[in-house]
């Protein structure tokens, strides 16, 4: 038991470390969170991951109630979502919130991606929603987010960031990482106008041909 948590802890604080070295968060922003049999690990409020270290992770149940912290260490503020997110979808075993640049310029104008790009489907279908705003922190928040997820791994949450979804921490930063770059993608199509978008049986197809190949992130947190 105690090898298990230990593993869990570097693999969180890895993906921590990972995120901000991609450029997906910046300074205390983001927060990740790992499902346990006990409920999740989360990571803490208010410290960048740069200082983060495996005592700064805090261990929640599934309802939000803290198990295990270091004195003076708390759950990140949007620990509610993490929390809801894995109560509400057992095949997911990690989430990433973060405010990657592109992804949030476009949640600020409270656009989602369209069919736009056939990587899209990466997502889990054939867009990817943004949520309406909510403050940070709040129930209202979370019930927004699950609402945008229905059916998708990965969701815009406006005026804030980016959600993702995977079966493990890796399927879930590689996720964030493609959402951030379909983002970019879109903006720059957006310089010559709305670009044309691709037809609901091709975007169909596509996801069928990336579930025979397994492909990306498409496989067990699927729709």
């Amino acid at each position: 038991m105690a090898q298990a948590r230990e593993q869990s802890r570097r693999q969180l604080l890895a993906a921590a470390k990972r995120l901000s070295a991609l450029g997906l968060n910046q300074g205390t922003a983001g927060n990740l969170s790992l499902r346990l049999n006990t409920g999740l690990l989360i990571t803490p409020s208010s410290l960048p991951s740069e200082r983060m270290g495996l005592d700064d992770l805090v261990e929640l149940d599934g309802h939000g109630r803290v198990l295990r912290a270091a004195p003076g260490r708390r759950p990140s503020s949007e620990w509610r979502l993490h929390a809801d997110l894995l109560r509400c979808r057992p095949e997911v075993g990690a989430v990433v919130h973060c405010h990657s640049i592109r992804a949030t310029a476009l949640a600020c104008h409270g656009r989602g991606i369209p069919p736009f790009h056939y990587m899209v489907v990466q997502a889990g279908g054939a867009d990817i929603r943004c949520a309406p705003y909510a403050t940070f922190g709040g129930q209202e928040l979370s019930d927004g987010a699950l609402e945008a997820l229905g059916g998708r791994r990965a969701c815009l949450l406006a005026h804030h960031g980016q959600v993702t979804l995977g079966r493990d921490l890796d399927q879930a930063v590689a996720l964030a990482m493609e959402v951030e770059t379909l983002a970019h993608m879109y903006l720059e199509a957006l310089r010559l106008g709305e670009p044309p978008l691709l037809a609901a049986a091709e975007m169909a197809r596509v996801a069928e041909r990336m579930a025979e190949l397994h492909y990306g992130a498409t496989d067990p947190a699927g729709s």
